[in-house]
């Protein structure tokens, strides 16, 4: 023992670890040090565990590691992976701790060779790319109601059930027409351009759904076919891609106007749900409701206001009337205040005449005074004159004038004066009035025409 050693150096005590300790630093180090990498070679020892695990080993002529690649991963892998198959997988290098394992947690599997596939991908894509044929500004908007929409598919594929049970619950009423093609195999990209062609030159729909379930990247390639490409891009209807899983990016998806990540959320984007639509008509709906009710609101009170202001043609004319009699004592009373100060203007005359010449004086006072007596009467009669003119106007828009000649106002039983027969019905008790005194009638017929 060295024990004393030990309790003597407390930095190397320290030092010293357990072995899950151990574990968990080179475990830690492996995952910050080495990124994911794409490996290739055999699968021997493959196990497909209860909990949907996959559990293999991945070798070549020299060497071999083990493997997992966990359910999540696994259920993305478009084929059954079998002893002896030559794969290649995106893995993280890890250790298993309680083992001390040096292992790969694969990501992702696919055949071998399929690497050179995406290098064409890659330069295909660079290539379109470079030409302008991704660009945002050249991607149309989806029609936010379309008239009908179309999906370029196979017949036989289980997207276009996913696509169709999508339609029917979020617009049952647009209709869907079908544009049937291979989506696999070495004929499926000159058909998926016969098809775009055909829904172009048909003009049936104002979106298309380019659509196809997900697969390995052989099983998809046709959606990375440059003349697929082109005809994505040269179609007059949008187009939305919606091709593999959420993680398959293919050519057409960059090309497209719109990608989805399944075909089920492409028939999505094309699609407005109909719950979403009625949800926002009730909406306008209330908010037209509310504003009409505010508009009522506030003519009703721009009515009552103008009923408080407005007078009846009777008080009208009363009101001028009394202004006129005003006008004619005032016209009066001016009249006799200039008689008065000429007559104290002659007394002060009269009393400043000298004696010698008073019968003169007197001869022309009498003249003058007679003078403005005329000038007064005159002035006073032509004033008359007029105030009797007025007098005269005025009673004859007097409504009490028009029932002097014969006429007569008649009111309903709420007060309303009668015009016309439809304001009556038979029936219906009347109050007359009259020049002097009324009555109280009912009605028994109406008629349309006019007086005799």
């Amino acid at each position: 023992m060295n024990t004393g050693s030990t309790a003597g150096n407390h930095g190397l005590a320290r030092e010293i670890l357990t072995v899950g300790q151990l574990n968990r630093m080179v475990a830690g180090l492996l995952q910050r040090s080495v990124p994911p990498v794409w490996v290739t070679g055999e699968l021997s020892n493959v196990t497909r565990a209860a909990s949907g695990h996959w559990y293999f080993t991945l070798k070549d002529a020299a060497a071999q590691v083990r493997a997992v690649m966990f359910r999540g991963r696994a259920q993305y892998v478009d084929f059954s992976p079998r002893e002896g198959d030559r794969v290649e997988v995106r893995a993280s290098v890890t250790l298993y701790e309680p083992r001390g394992d040096y292992q790969l947690a694969v990501e992702s599997m696919r055949r071998a060779g399929a690497g050179d596939l995406y290098q064409r991908f890659l330069q295909l894509k660079a290539r379109l790319q470079a030409e302008g044929l991704f660009d945002p500004q050249r991607k149309r908007p989806l029609p936010a109601l379309p008239r009908a929409i179309g999906i370029v598919t196979s017949p036989q594929a289980a997207a276009l059930r996913d696509v169709l049970t999508t339609l029917r619950r979020r617009s049952p009423g647009v209709p869907v027409v079908v544009y049937p093609t291979p989506v696999q195999g070495a004929d499926a990209p000159a058909a998926i351009v016969a098809a775009l062609g055909a829904a172009a030159r048909r003009r049936e729909c104002d979106v298309l759904l380019l659509v196809r379930g997900g697969g390995s990247i052989e099983d998809l390639w046709a959606f990375n076919d440059e003349a697929v490409a082109r005809a994505v891009a040269a179609s007059p209807i949008p187009v939305v891609s919606g091709v593999g899983h959420e993680t398959d990016f293919t050519i057409a998806d960059f090309v497209a106007d719109q990608r989805a990540p399944t075909p089920t959320a492409a028939a999505a984007l094309a699609a407005p749900d109909r719950r979403e639509l009625l949800q926002a008509a009730d909406a306008l709906g209330e908010r037209i409701a509310r504003a009409w009710a505010r508009l009522v609101e506030s003519l009703e009170q721009r009515l009552d206001t103008g009923a408080r202001l407005l007078r009846s043609p009777s008080t009208q004319w009363q009101e001028r009337a009394l202004r006129l009699r005003a006008l004619a004592d005032r016209i009066a009373a001016a009249g006799r205040h200039s008689l008065e100060q000429r007559a104290m203007g002659v007394e002060r005359l009269r009393a400043g005449l000298r004696a010698p010449r008073l019968d003169v004086a007197a001869h022309r006072l009498d003249a003058a005074a007679q003078g403005l007596l005329r000038v007064a009467q005159v002035s006073l009669d032509r004033r008359e004159e007029r105030i009797g003119r007025l007098e005269g106007a005025l009673a004859l828009v007097s409504p009490q004038a028009v029932l002097e000649r014969g006429y007569a106002i008649v009111r309903d039983a709420a007060g309303q004066v009668v015009r016309a027969p439809g304001d009556t019905a038979v029936g219906d008790a009347l109050s007359v009035t009259l020049a002097r005194g009324g009555l109280r009638v009912e009605v028994r017929e109406t008629s349309q025409d006019g007086p005799a």
